[in-house]
């Protein structure tokens, strides 16, 4: 860990250079967001759209094509581009809004994360610009007459990337220093003919003037020295003077960040220098206002690129905090080199013993997560009260969204699902970015989890946020799963724990778990009822809102959550008693707490209408009809194997070390074992490891044996979300109300959360890593004595650390070559990338089909996809 990065990080975390300063945290889409939706009644599509975007000025963000911002995006860099034919500039990312798209809001274009480290010392991404007309109409259309059925139709599906007549457009940044950035932006021409290419590498400050009380309007300025241009920046926010250089350019084009009200409203402007004038300037050929003044709020040089067959050209900028008489030239390309090659060496220490393909998927996969670091602000009560400087808002919001959470306040930088479709944290998808964070920057992976206990976070009650479309949503409670997880990965790398970090996770979450307790255990059984829990239509119904019949929904999933939250805050509780003992009682109460949500799990007893079918094996949800009938929901889902999940192996040095907690442990299995119809301690002798499972040996013996199955959940890539025989449709009827589920392999065929998430039938990662990391901790307990047949009826019986294994390597083959050279990630395109310029580009989807491996839903979502990076690496173990 002495790499050139490993240095960087260093210092910024001790406070001697602020390296996290500056990085990819320019949003991808600001547009259709929560944040700028000031409608009546939370139409956040429809009130401000992509036509808009160009147009008006954003309240709590920026957005941009590649782009690059300080940590509060006050001051942003992006590329704009034009092919020349277009109607539009091409400033931003395009995608169907969530109405639009036959399976829900969908980017429609090709963009690729290659490259980035954690202090972004180094970045590197790729947009695919078609040369002929960018197809919105065709796109919009084309999508508005399919159906739930049918797939996607994608920018590949229409056919412009024929013969190759695309531009593929590198945008680099390479610091320097902490505030001296260094740019390239490099232009292939892939086609057989001539090509021209406008592009405006693009400064924008951030508009807080026409919505707060700012005193002094930021102001870029051109400037002049040795016969070159170059523009100040001088903005009150973030500190002193900055300056872009660049190489010469046909034109500068100079405007004001600001809103055309013409455009949007018809209102006549005050003046005519606003936000879209780029647009205007580029796509009429028009740059007399453009070029009129030699300052504004939004600038750009303008170069015209003339690019023969196969050619590439390359322009080179420079922003800095410090005036630089030769900004380019060799020192320039020597910092730049420099850069890649430490970029190299960080990531060769953390590929050592993979093979080529092993090392690019990793590689990328961290890219892409590093990437999607995107500044956020939302500041709820100023939200709903409306801006001063602007129309105040209708006082329908004030009880509509989020109005619950006045107290929420954030302006950080959030790792971000997918930073176009999904453009604001969900707590529990944070979680699992989180562990793949803490292989290559372990200190950005705490502080992001500890953001979500903050008091400008957290509700007084103690809710932890879900996503900005509902925060009142319920999510995984997985904060205490992933602060274990991080822990153990940075005292692996390092040789220590950061127990201060574990005990500021412990004493918040105590709060969280007993507002699960509270909320979320009506009947006061220890069985949780948790709403859609984050799988979203994986019932016959949705089970956040309107339970059929006004009854409550006893989930499966939703008390298997609580069982794994007992033993993580058990396991955290345990090992912070190692340095401190006064958190032994905690263990204590953890322990105890789990002993009686296994008990509720589990019980047979008719009396309480058991959650546990005996004959099928398998556990269901049911629901309680305010006539007290009891109905079982049959559906075999992974929300019935998730008791697998709540497993934990304490070891006998543990057990030694904290008497107090042991002799707790003793006197439960001697006075309390005898009163309880399920035998949570299943075996324990004084001295030995102690083993807590929320299923008796034989449950999970049966749970496996289908989690195993390739009728059932193994597929060739992972573990399906629904079992395959609802192939067959399983259908429900209550109060004369028929309700069915069956299996999807990929994309959703129902509207529930608008159809563009699917939990009844395909992959998906964090789920998959949460098993896998049970079956380890089960091998930690029972070693190579436990074997199961894989898959389920054969005679090829393996260990649980080979089953382990062979469950990783099935889901890492999504994104590795075929006997064919194909990835099946790629299914849909394989022809496509075929291509020498595809090739080795990959993408990291939020699902994948449960048959054959194809990426389906948001294709960038490689927050929890980024799993694979540590697939690859524990596949290694």
């Amino acid at each position: 860990m002495n790499t050139a990065e490993h240095k960087r990080l260093k210092e910024n975390y001790s406070g001697t250079k602020d390296w996290l300063k500056w990085g990819p945290y320019l949003s991808e889409r600001q547009w259709g967001t929560v944040r700028e939706d000031y409608s009546p009644r939370g139409d956040a599509w429809n009130y401000f759209p992509h036509e808009q975007a160009r147009s008006r000025a954003y309240r709590w963000g920026e957005d941009g094509l590649a782009g690059f911002s300080d940590r509060y995006c006050n001051i942003c860099f992006s590329i704009a581009l034009w092919n020349g034919k277009d109607d539009i500039l091409k400033e931003r990312l395009y995608g169907l809004t969530g109405p639009q798209g036959n399976h829900g809001e969908d980017v429609k274009e090709l963009y690729y994360y290659l490259d980035n480290t954690p202090s972004h010392a180094y970045q590197k991404q790729l947009y695919k610009y078609p040369q002929q007309q960018f197809p919105y109409e065709q796109l919009l259309a084309e999508n508005a007459k399919r159906g739930l059925k049918d797939l996607e139709y994608e920018l590949l599906d229409t056919g412009i990337f024929a013969n190759n007549e695309y531009f593929d457009v590198f945008t680099e940044y390479a610091k320097a220093d902490s505030e001296d950035m260094l740019i390239k932006i490099t232009v292939s021409n892939r086609a057989d003919q001539p090509a021209q290419l406008d592009l405006l590498p693009t400064l924008v400050m951030r508009n807080h003037w026409s919505f707060s009380g700012m005193e002094k309007k930021p102001v870029i300025k051109k400037q002049s020295q040795n016969g070159q241009s170059f523009v100040s920046i001088d903005h009150e926010y973030v500190g002193g003077r900055y300056y872009l250089y660049f190489e010469p350019a046909q034109r500068l084009l100079f405007t004001e960040n600001e809103t055309n009200t013409e455009v949007v409203s018809k209102i006549p402007n005050d003046h005519p220098r606003k936000k879209d004038l780029f647009h205007e300037a580029v796509v009429c050929q028009d740059f007399s206002l453009a070029t009129s003044k030699e300052e504004g709020t939004k600038f750009a040089p303008h170069y015209v690129l003339e690019l023969s067959a196969g050619e590439t050209k390359t322009v080179c900028l420079r922003l800095s905090h410090q005036p630089h008489d030769q900004p380019f030239g060799a020192a320039f390309e020597e910092a730049f080199t420099q850069r890649k090659k430490e970029s190299d060496q960080f990531y060769e220490q953390l590929t050592k013993g993979l093979d080529a393909e092993e090392a690019a998927i990793q590689r990328q996969a961290f890219a892409g997560l590093l990437w999607t670091k995107q500044y956020y602000n939302y500041d709820v009560e100023r939200w709903l009260e409306g801006d001063d400087k602007i129309a105040k808002s209708p006082p329908e919001r004030l009880a509509g969204r989020n109005s619950n959470w006045k107290t929420l306040r954030i302006h950080d930088i959030l790792s971000m699902p997918d930073a176009w479709e999904y453009p604001w944290f969900a707590a529990w998808d944070s979680a699992f970015h989180c562990l793949t964070f803490a292989m290559i920057d372990p200190e950005f992976a705490k502080q992001q989890l500890l953001l979500f206990t903050k008091e400008w976070y957290m509700a007084p009650n103690g809710q932890i946020p879900a996503y900005e479309w509902s925060f009142s949503d319920v999510n995984p409670p997985v904060q205490a799963w992933a602060a274990i997880n991080i822990y153990q990965i940075e005292q692996k790398q390092t040789g220590k724990g950061d127990v201060k970090f574990l005990k500021r996770m412990f004493n918040k979450l105590a709060l969280n778990f007993t507002w699960w307790v509270n909320q979320l255990d009506r009947s006061q059984n220890n069985v949780f009822e948790g709403g859609f829990l984050g799988l979203d239509n994986i019932g016959v119904f949705d089970r956040s809102n309107d339970i059929p019949g006004g009854g409550t929904l006893e989930q499966v999933d939703g008390t298997s959550w609580m069982a794994l939250y007992c033993l993580n805050m058990l396991e955290m509780s345990l090992e912070i008693a190692l340095y401190d003992d006064t958190y032994e009682d905690m263990a204590t109460k953890y322990f105890g707490h789990f002993v009686f949500i296994a008990e509720a799990l589990n019980i047979i007893s008719q009396e309480y209408a058991s959650t546990w079918d005996e004959r099928e094996g398998f556990f269901y949800d049911k629901l309680i009809l305010p006539s007290e009938e009891v109905v079982p929901i049959k559906i075999r889902s992974i929300a019935g194997l998730l008791s697998l999940a709540a497993v934990l192996t304490i070891k006998r040095e543990t057990l030694k070390a904290l008497p107090r907690f042991q002799q707790s442990v003793i006197w439960f299995r001697e006075h309390r074992m005898e009163n309880l119809k399920y035998p949570v301690i299943q075996s324990y002798a004084e001295g030995d490891d102690l083993l807590l499972s929320l299923v008796p040996k034989k449950r999970m013996e049966i749970l496996m044996a289908a989690l195993l199955d390739e009728k059932e959940f193994l597929s060739p890539y992972g573990i399906r979300s629904l079992s395959k025989i609802h192939e067959t449709p399983y259908h429900l009827n209550i109060q004369g109300v028929d309700y069915s589920i069956d299996y999807e392999p990929a994309e959703a065929s129902v509207h529930l959360f608008g159809g563009n998430s699917n939990w009844r039938g395909p992959v998906w990662f964090p789920m998959n890593y949460l098993f896998i990391q049970a079956i380890q901790e089960y091998y930690h307990y029972c070693g190579d004595e436990l074997q199961f047949a894989l898959p389920t009826g054969s005679e090829n019986l393996l260990t649980l650390d080979q089953i382990r294994k062979a469950l990783s390597q099935r889901l890492i083959n999504i994104f590795l070559p075929d006997e064919h050279g194909h990835r099946p990630v790629n299914g849909l395109y394989t022809e496509a990338y075929e291509q020498e310029h595809f090739r080795d580009l990959i993408l990291f989807y939020e699902y994948f089909h449960g048959e054959n491996g194809r990426g389906a839903g948001a294709s960038h979502q490689t927050g929890w996809t980024a799993l694979v990076a540590n697939l690859i690496a524990e596949t290694k173990q």
